[in-house]
């Protein structure tokens, strides 16, 4: 019997954290703004779930955007990628909970706003039902808020809109073509379909008031967002131990950084859907 696929494709090292923490900041660049801005965070009281905190960047930058008396909770099944207990803000607490696992009863309803984002490259197309449905039973029917009900928001890279730009015609693709060609076979979560069903899912699920917020980033930061995007493939290599892929990504990678230089560049189509619960729709547990 083949071993597990790991629940996490990458590192959990030094590499891995700088590159979460950069994808955030750009993705925030992209989007402007940390949460959706229907989303309202004036209550002092206000509860919010992240979910896959990871380096808890998404926490640090909501910390000050919210009141201070808010609660925020990272949730992760490890927590090797956060900051030490002691640098985080007085606000910001870690538990470990794998959102493919049932919800403690403690963390039922317990929330009026959860967020989530970047799980493309975690989950199978056939997690993501159950994985919803447990996102919505964390989120309050009666959350604090002008009107009754918390909301859910879902950030994604669009793997299956992948394309190759070029900001000029004569710049060559070839080796960033073979770089994903070797990349994608190394575990079949690297090429998610689910993505842009999301809006559906949600509304499946019982979410009303969904949005979906769906951006192609221009020329210069998509180009910024793919070099950051290439450590990935050194990070698959070693997670996946193949030393064939590993020497054959040595030898590519001076070819892919000529030719991103050249201004070639992987692009993808970002998704932001957020949807809110409404009362009397608590969903069954997966």
């Amino acid at each position: 019997m083949a071993p597990a696929a790991p629940e996490y494709v990458f590192t959990r090292d030094y590499l891995d954290n700088n590159r979460i923490n950069l994808q955030h900041y750009l993705w925030t660049e992209l989007f402007g703004y940390v949460i959706h801005p229907k989303i309202p965070t004036d209550d002092p009281h206000l509860k919010i779930a992240d979910v896959g905190t990871g380096t808890g960047v998404w926490l640090t930058s909501l910390s000050n955007l919210v009141p201070k008396s808010a609660q925020l909770d990272g949730l992760d099944i490890s927590f090797d990628a956060a900051p030490p207990a002691g640098s985080l803000p007085p606000n910001v607490t870690l538990r470990k909970w794998n959102v493919k696992e049932a919800i403690p009863l403690e963390l039922t309803e317990a929330y009026d706003f959860v967020h989530i984002r970047n799980f493309a490259f975690v989950l199978q197309d056939g997690d993501i039902p159950g994985v919803l449905r447990r996102l919505v039973r964390l989120i309050s029917e009666s959350a604090n808020q002008p009107e009754p009900g918390g909301y859910l928001q879902w950030g994604e890279a669009d793997v299956a809109s992948f394309r190759i730009e070029k900001v000029r015609a004569d710049a060559e693709t070839d080796a960033l073509r073979e770089l994903l060609q070797l990349s994608q076979p190394q575990d079949s979560r690297l090429s998610p379909k689910w993505v842009s069903g999301l809006p559906r899912l949600f509304s499946t699920e019982g979410l009303d008031l969904i949005e979906a917020d769906v951006r192609d980033a221009p020329p210069h930061l998509a180009w910024t967002t793919h070099q950051c995007n290439l450590l990935v493939h050194e990070l698959l290599a070693r997670q996946a131990g193949n030393q064939h892929a590993s020497t054959v990504l040595q030898a590519l990678m001076p070819r892919v950084v000529n030719e991103t230089m050249q201004g070639s560049y992987w692009a993808f189509t970002r998704y932001t859907v957020v949807g809110r619960k409404p009362v009397a729709t608590l969903a069954k547990d997966a």
